[in-house]
């Protein structure tokens, strides 16, 4: 049982939760703050005035070694290949996650069409804004398509012209282009038109399909990236104290993970607002007794991590435990169940299916959510973990595995890790929290 109070005010940690102010990117918005009082000049805790459990934490970034350009190069061929097994002529990307995966180009969006274009033979080719071209031959440079033509056009000129007549060169008169999902539908529709011989469908079975399958790198980055956020969960939990808001936990947060030498952050639902599966605005202050829902991540080299915890200041109630015991009973389940070649909506029936047995039914009742979600390089991505989803999973898939029962009114309770399909089953990058009481007794870090 905890029950403690720790040297560091609440007024100081209101202050460091200003450093994660606004919306939180994990979660529910971060409410602002009415105490203003700061220890620091500068914007971030001073040394002395750090919690010891915080205070001990060293950098880990040297750990993270960055996805490389050869590395990228084979990203691309594999994306040619299963175009050619979907009948695909060309893949177009805008700026985003796919981007970064295949080129490492790191754009931001706008309203003038920056694309790359990948060609199931041939040499990819960019169409860029003229006055934008130093900039994108800059970041060219730094991944496997150095040597790609640059197609720019003026203020003027139509820049879809620019996609056809780079598709033209390639031998692309008429086909089918895939475009990627996040592409904006004023881009893709533009294409359509200036190339009416060309049928422009879906880009997803080539995105997803090189994504959603991890290799031994991205398992090593994503790795890192669990046990960086349990560390800085772990951290932040040994300072808690009663009267501290969601605000300042969440400061807590994200300041162990800065000492830890990535940028990561959690959003934080006590007592009833726990059973709000993304929580809610309301300020609210942790009390003795009262359960904390808590759920974030960080990013290495581009790859998440996605971690809920639930635990409680002081002792737990008997429903709170035997809850907490149902929702670990139905976590252990998904990750028993996920193999290669199971439906993918089998993982989620196999939680689902503890959590209705034991009361909390039928269907989404008390379990509002799919078990989990695919993740990499971006919180969510495919595949999902849902009923109707058929599609058999495959070594190297990436998922959270995320049940929840959530009792309005009450509290809610959700264990997440992540979890990674191997050869033999299914593996979680990080063990299972053991209790409500002691959630991080299992964590050397």
């Amino acid at each position: 049982m905890i029950s403690r109070r720790r040297f560091l005010g609440s007024s100081a940690l209101a202050s460091a939760g200003a450093v994660v102010a606004g919306p939180d990117l994990f979660g529910a918005p971060v409410p602002p703050s009415s105490e203003t009082a700061s220890p620091w000049s500068d914007g971030f805790l001073r040394e002395q005035d750090l919690p010891p459990s915080i205070a001990r934490l060293t950098s880990w970034a040297d750990r993270a070694r960055p996805i490389t350009t050869a590395e990228r190069e084979l990203r691309v061929e594999r994306a040619r290949t299963v175009m050619a097994a979907q009948g695909l002529d060309a893949v177009m990307l805008c700026g985003g996650t796919s981007m970064v995966y295949f080129t490492n180009i790191r754009w931001g969006g706008g309203e003038r069409l920056f694309s790359v274009v990948i060609p199931v033979r041939g040499a990819a080719f960019v169409v860029c804004p003229a006055f934008e071209e130093d900039r994108a031959r800059e970041q060219l440079a730094l991944g496997p398509l150095a040597d790609a033509d640059v197609f720019t056009w003026e203020e003027h000129e139509s820049p879809y012209e620019k996609v056809a007549q780079g598709l033209r060169g390639r031998g692309i008169a008429a086909g089918r282009v895939g475009i990627e999902e996040t592409v904006e539908f004023r881009f893709s529709n533009g294409v359509a038109l200036a190339a009416p011989a060309l049928e422009v469908v879906s880009g997803t079975p080539v995105t997803a399909g090189c994504r959603g399958v991890k290799d031994a790198h991205e398992l090593e980055l994503m790795k890192l990236a669990n046990e960086v956020t349990l560390t800085a969960y772990k951290a932040a939990y040994e300072a808690m104290d009663e009267g501290m808001t969601q605000r300042d936990f969440g400061g807590l947060v994200s300041m162990a993970h800065t000492r830890l030498g990535f940028s990561g952050g959690a959003s934080v639902q006590t007592g009833e607002y726990a059973a709000l599966p993304h929580g809610s605005i309301t300020p609210q202050v942790i009390r003795e007794g009262t359960i904390l829902l808590i759920d974030g991540g960080c990013s290495v080299e581009g790859y998440r991590s996605d971690i809920s915890r639930t635990f409680v200041l002081g002792a737990a109630t008997d429903r709170m435990k035997e809850v907490f015991e149902i929702e670990y009973r139905a976590q252990t389940a998904a990750l028993q169940a996920a193999a290669p070649g199971v439906a993918a909506e089998d993982v989620d029936g196999a939680a689902r299916k503890i959590i209705e047995d034991a009361g909390f039914g039928p269907g989404y009742t008390y379990f509002t959510h799919r078990v989990g979600h695919g993740i990499g390089m971006d919180g969510h991505e495919w595949p999902y973990l849902v009923k109707g989803n058929r599609a058999p999973l495959v070594v190297g898939n990436t998922f959270s595995d995320e049940p929840g029962i959530y009792i309005p009114g009450e509290f809610g309770v959700r264990l997440e890790d992540d979890m990674v399909i191997t050869e033999d089953g299914a593996e979680l990058f990080t063990p299972q929290s053991p209790s409500l009481e002691d959630p991080f007794s299992n964590w050397p870090h």
